[in-house]
């Protein structure tokens, strides 16, 4: 059975690059490997986002190379 990756699931990809399903799209989806918070100076010019997220892209052709580890209800729960 091929696996399908849903946002919020946490993935590998690769030996190096681990982390949650941050978005989905036809074509592709981005991965969540980091999150920092913001420091003030950058919250106060950017408030409507408290934290900085590293994103990996991987497109739709290679989705058959993510390992499916386990799912999460929300973004705002904890591992």
């Amino acid at each position: 059975m091929k696996y399908d990756p849903q946002v919020n699931d946490f993935v590998i990809w690769k030996p190096h690059i681990k982390g949650w399903v941050y978005y989905k799209d036809t074509e592709y989806l981005t991965i969540e490997t980091r999150v920092k918070p913001k420091d003030n100076i950058n919250l106060l010019d950017a408030p409507f986002h408290a934290n900085n997220r590293l994103l990996v892209i991987c497109y739709q052709n290679q989705w058959g190379e993510l390992n499916y580890v386990k799912s999460r209800k929300s973004i705002y729960e904890e591992e």
